[in-house]
């Protein structure tokens, strides 16, 4: 399987290259990713823990998927294209905002990466692909909050940055119900 590439960005979230992705992370290269959140009529979010088997961050809770744009994808394009590769669904998606993070893992990568957050409601329960998911569960966001805080080596490093802010979303724009 050929490996996939990110989009290379300046801090203006314009192109300026692509990069196989684990080369971009062992360089720490600023490129394009996407986070997505799901929320449920309870005002709970989607979280998903981690396959086993990954490259890094294995087993930890992150927010309900997340991952790469490719070269002519638009974000919310991307961002539903790989809602139905993980976590086995289709809903409509808005972009709530975007930022700029780096976070260092132990294992020497690095993500640097110029990060749309997006939202979307669901009300099932999904078809998790096992090959990216090992668990899912429903959350409310204040009671993550409480838990990153308690038991921060159970969230990945993004996670716990992006959380932050969508929190702080949620909270100012009470735009999440």
């Amino acid at each position: 399987m050929q490996e996939e590439n990110v989009i290379l960005v300046n801090q203006f979230d314009e192109q300026i290259g692509t990069m196989p992705k684990m080369e971009a992370h062992e360089k720490a290269v600023l490129h394009r990713a996407f986070s997505v959140f799901i929320m449920n009529e309870k005002g709970e979010t989607m979280l998903q823990q981690r396959a086993a088997h990954k490259y890094h961050s294995p087993l930890l809770w992150t927010n309900t998927c997340c991952s790469h744009q490719r070269v002519g994808e638009t974000n919310i394009t991307a961002g539903k294209r790989r809602l139905k590769e993980e976590m086995g669904f289709e809903t409509e998606l808005k972009e709530l905002f975007s930022f700029i993070y780096k976070a260092p893992f132990d294992n020497g990568l690095t993500e640097h990466e110029l990060d749309h957050v997006m939202l979307g409601y669901y009300n099932q329960e999904p078809t998790i692909n096992r090959e990216e998911v090992m668990d899912w569960k429903w959350m409310k966001p204040m009671d993550i909050k409480r838990d990153i805080t308690k038991n921060p080596d159970r969230y990945t490093a993004w996670f716990k940055i992006i959380f932050d802010k969508f929190y702080d979303h949620f909270e100012q724009k009470k735009s999440i119900t």
